[in-house]
């Protein structure tokens, strides 16, 4: 039962979003093993060798790995860990040079954040590296670390490439697995998907098909991961994108039977479940699908659409010139490399998240100069960690911080006054590293209350100050989430108004464009391929505007209110691409074919809905006329624009 609260104590909504843990997968128990034996290993051999300063900081070295080990694919945990600690070694570095060089060293922690704000916007490793850049930086500057400066490098390098090595042990032995497990969950949410339509199911339909999405999308970045760097020379990878492709018919038939509110027979789902299960363990033995006789073009749709599918899931060999990707063949790692770089200098984004990250650490950096502040490295590092926008929230994240610290330094005030120093320090480290892999998909105030106890019983180790760490530390992190709440949010209004309408807006646009392509024959400009692109793009947009729309629900009004002004308009465009998919379908199936000045009135209207939403925030109900024959297929398609112009057209 939910908890009810007396009248007038109810606490707002944007609150209760924040302080709820998100949904997330049973524990990876393999992640927090390895993350475990990671930060523990250094520490026990530093207290082997009477050194455990040193064991210490292999084993904050380790931590950024801990934290950059995300990928499920080997190859792309290649990259996620050994890239980062590339970048992390330079930041300790510089850190350690600068030490206690007054204000030379402010000013170049200030110009490593500008760096680091600017490469955070590349892409996901390259956020990460630009977060252990700082981060790396920040403990360089601020700690009196042991040793030379080449041995902190080495130290907090190995710490990181030992979580690599731990994560590629398996590698020999699993190689293509996890890209096998994605493909076939891939074909587990469609069979899910399939199991949702018809009549009086639209809210499971479409909680199905969000799920559809986010496993397509995954399965096609672990994919194409690899391929860049096979450049279609692998018959696995092949075989696994050639099924991949071919799901998204069965995926494309879908719309076709719940908008014609035919709930399928479960003899459906089942044959997808045995081709999941065939993608699974790579089994080329023929699966026959046990269908019934289709009799409706719905049924012929989904009926082609799973025995080609069956057809694929079992051929042992694919011509690699004969599979399109459904999302286009990435570049070769130089050229995107290439393009990120020019894109990071001329970037007006990129520029100003820089500047931003810079003014707050650098206000940071002067305020610990002329501040008596004790250890005051960890104000620049709440910094760095909450003023990360990709990340989530500013606000959010800030709030998170302060609540997550608060509960790692009640966990660090137990571990400091009852463990004795020594060796008991190593399972305590393996026991509160492993937590940080667990609590991190609970969300921000989980893994910030993870890795605080963590980090303070390594500081410990080194600087030997005790529960003396606890309230600095508490102090410190309230003034780094104040000055990233400040000089990080409050300063720059584009932080805190939502940017659901603007995307929403393009969606919108390739909306139209996708309607206006979907019905043109082959030969006209637009082949199945593409189309099949433009419905993948469209929908993984769209998927990003529902990540951005759930991040606008936890930040306080006006921002949180008025993104919840576009949910129903974003549920309404998902709607209106699937109707254009289904009306597709059905002419490929028999169905007559729509006429031109249906088409075209119907994008003119998409076209008016996607200016009026670029132009203004408010939102109005505004009367369409779209009419045109009740029995034409795009007569579905015609219901949802109309309805998407009568919940909000903006003006």
């Amino acid at each position: 039962m939910p908890r009810e609260f007396p009248i007038g104590l109810t606490p707002p909504d944007w609150l209760i979003r924040n302080l709820q843990p998100q949904p997330a997968p049973p524990p990876n128990w393999s992640a927090m093993v390895r993350a475990g034996i990671a930060m523990a290993l250094p520490l026990a051999i530093g207290l082997a060798v009477g050194q455990p300063a040193y064991g210490a900081l292999a084993s904050m070295g380790a931590m950024s790995g801990v934290i950059s080990d995300t990928a499920d694919a080997y190859r792309l945990r290649l990259l996620h860990i050994a890239i980062p600690q590339i970048f992390g070694a330079v930041g300790v570095t510089l850190g350690y040079l600068v030490y206690g060089h007054g204000w030379f060293a402010v000013a170049v922690v200030t110009g490593v954040a500008l760096v680091s704000g600017m490469i955070s916007t590349i892409g996901a490793v390259a956020s990460v590296s630009g977060l252990v850049l700082l981060l790396n930086c920040v403990v360089g500057a601020g700690l009196p670390l042991p040793g030379p400066w080449w041995l902190a490098m080495a130290l907090l390098t190995g710490g990181g490439l030992l979580v690599l090595l731990l994560a590629l042990l398996a590698w020999p032995l699993r190689s293509g697995v996890p890209e096998r497990v994605a493909v076939a969950n891939t074909y587990r949410t469609v069979a899910a998907l399939l199991a949702a339509s018809g009549p009086g199911r639209a809210e499971e339909y479409d909680t199905a098909r969000r799920a559809v999405t986010q496993s397509l999308n995954r399965s096609y970045d672990l994919i194409f991961g690899r391929r860049t760097r096979h450049h279609g020379r692998s018959p696995e990878l092949t075989r696994l994108l050639a099924q991949l492709n071919v799901i998204t018919h069965v995926v494309e038939a879908a719309p076709v039977a719940h908008l014609a509110g035919t709930t399928l027979p479960r003899e459906i789902p089942e044959a997808v479940l045995r081709l999941a299960d065939a993608v699974a363990t790579g089994s080329t033995v023929p699966v026959q699908p046990d269908l019934p006789v289709p009799t409706t073009e719905t049924g012929r749709a989904v009926d082609h659409a799973l025995r080609h599918a069956a057809e694929v899931v079992a051929a042992p060999d694919v011509d690699p010139h004969g599979v399109d990707d459904r999302l286009g063949t990435p570049a070769a790692l130089s050229i995107r490399t290439a393009r990120a770089a020019r894109a990071v200098m001329l970037s007006a984004n990129s520029w100003r998240y820089g500047v931003r990250l810079a003014l707050c650490i650098g206000l940071a950096q002067v305020l610990v100069s002329i501040a008596p502040v004790q250890r005051s490295y960890w104000v620049a590092l709440t910094i760095t960690f909450v003023l990360k926008p990709d990340f989530g929230s500013v606000f959010s994240r800030a709030l998170m911080r302060a609540l997550g610290t608060v509960a790692g330094l009640a966990i660090a005030a137990a571990v400091l006054t009852e463990v004795p120093r020594g060796w008991w320090d190593v399972p305590m480290m393996m026991v509160l590293a492993a937590l940080i892999p667990a609590l991190t998909p609970r969300g921000y105030g989980f893994q910030t209350a993870a890795i605080t106890p963590a980090i303070l019983l390594l500081a410990d180790i080194i600087n030997h100050q005790g529960i003396g760490l606890l309230l600095p530390r508490l102090v410190d992190s309230l003034i780094g989430c104040a000055i990233a709440l400040v000089a990080g949010y409050l300063l720059w209004p584009e932080s805190w108004h939502t940017r659901v309408g603007d995307r929403l807006a393009d969606a919108v646009d390739d909306s139209a464009d996708y309607v206006e392509s979907a019905f043109k024959e082959e030969g006209e400009g637009t082949d199945p391929a593409t189309r099949a692109q433009m419905r993948r793009r469209l929908y993984r947009d769209l998927s990003v505007i529902r990540t951005e729309f759930q991040r606008a629900l936890t930040e306080p009004p006006p921002t949180g209110r008025r993104a919840t002004a576009w949910w129903p308009l974003v549920v309404a465009v998902e709607r209106i691409v699937d109707a254009t998919t289904a009306a597709g379908v059905r002419v490929r199936h028999g169905a007559p074919p729509p006429s031109p000045s249906e088409i075209t009135h119907l994008v003119r209207q998409l076209r008016e809905l996607s200016d009026g939403v670029r132009q203004s925030t408010t939102l109005t109900p505004l009367r369409t006329d779209l009419t045109g024959p009740a029995d034409s297929v795009l007569e579905p398609v015609r219901q949802e624009v109309a309805a998407a112009r009568a919940i909000a057209l903006p003006h």
